[in-house]
């Protein structure tokens, strides 16, 4: 990608202040809100907005709303996202200030994960309940992980990202994952995952899955795991999701087949009881795309009545046509799970 000079020399001015590049060194690790760099930084939270104001006017860093708080986080734009990761890449570990923010940012994300600890605490009985229905998580999440595919591709969205387990099994395979909720407790449960594990290519917003904040046309692969029931309109959300994948991208949902668990509905917010596999392929369909596979999870043997676990995949029908001036195609210029 080419940058014109004047373009280049505002970005390089923006960077080149010593706060400035603390800041974009932390924003590599994850998303951050102004009092978190507050108090990472030591400064006062008027710098630190001066300075998020400067790198926002370069382009180098992103904003979004979550509730009453503000993140940060890395720019969108693949192009920005290089600059400022080979940018850091020289500092950390070797400069004494960047180590001790570091250090502190350890200590914001160890409180991250109390809260969510608190949260899970709360929740786990009745979670645990609906797993013991149906076949334990690591099945479903092995068959996606076959079917996916180990080719790596550009960008995954997943919405109503919970725990946002599934950017986690994703990671290694995706350079920029998003993952979109609307519940700030499962945002603070999903954001401590994250960093547990280590995964600075992932990030989690608040935002409603019908009208997601994030760009149209950009991502190779979208997920939906289960959330179809929850929705009054699964339709309009399927149709919403096909318009944010790239020609020939991918759509995964995981849900549960038709059943009759009543107390689903009445206990646990179920607003639909599971789906068919003609349902789904008339949504897709309407979506604008291709059904190309559907799998079957049997439940666990047991004395009250159980859940089947459904993984649909379809495919944009767009076709993904390849720069003809590029010998060697980037990773998305393949169907996710396919090679040249």
């Amino acid at each position: 990608m080419h940058v014109a000079l004047d373009t280049m020399v505002d970005t390089l001015k923006a960077a080149a202040e010593s706060s400035r590049l603390r800041i974009l060194a932390l924003l590599s690790r994850g998303d951050l809100t102004v009092s978190d760099l507050t108090e990472i930084l030591g400064q006062s939270q008027p710098r630190v907005s001066r300075h998020l104001k400067l790198l926002l006017e370069a382009g180098l860093i992103g904003r979004y709303q979550e509730g009453s708080w503000a993140f940060f986080r890395l720019s969108d734009s693949d192009a920005a996202r290089d600059f400022v990761l080979r940018l850091v890449a020289g500092i950390r570990g070797a400069d004494p200030q960047v180590e001790r923010d570091l250090e502190r940012l350890a200590a914001v994300k160890r409180k991250r994960q109390d809260r969510a600890a608190e949260y899970f605490s709360v929740n786990a009985a009745s979670w645990d309940h609906i797993r013991s229905l149906h076949v334990p998580d690591r099945a479903v999440e092995a068959a996606l992980l076959k079917l996916v595919g180990k080719r790596p591709f550009q960008s995954m969205l997943d919405l109503g990202t919970g725990t946002g387990r599934l950017l986690e099994i994703f990671s290694p395979l995706y350079r920029r994952g998003i993952g979109i909720d609307m519940s700030r407790e499962m945002l603070t449960v999903a954001r401590a995952n994250l960093d547990k594990a280590g995964i600075s290519n992932a990030q989690v917003r608040q935002g409603d899955i019908f009208a997601p904040p994030v760009e149209r046309d950009a991502f190779d692969l979208v997920t939906i795991h289960q959330v179809l029931h929850y929705l009054d309109d699964p339709a309009r959300a399927i149709r919403e999701a096909a318009r944010l994948l790239r020609p020939a991208g991918r759509l995964v949902i995981v849900d549960f087949a038709p059943h009759s668990l009543e107390f689903l509905r009445d206990v646990h917010a179920h607003v639909r009881l599971g789906f068919s596999d003609r349902q789904i392929t008339e949504w897709f369909s309407e979506a604008g795309l291709d059904l190309e596979e559907s799998q079957e999870f049997e439940p666990r043997a047991g004395n009250e009545p159980r859940l089947t676990v459904k993984l649909w995949l379809g495919r944009d029908q767009r076709m993904l046509i390849a720069d003809p001036s590029n010998h060697a195609q980037p990773a998305s210029a393949y169907p996710i799970g396919e090679t040249a």
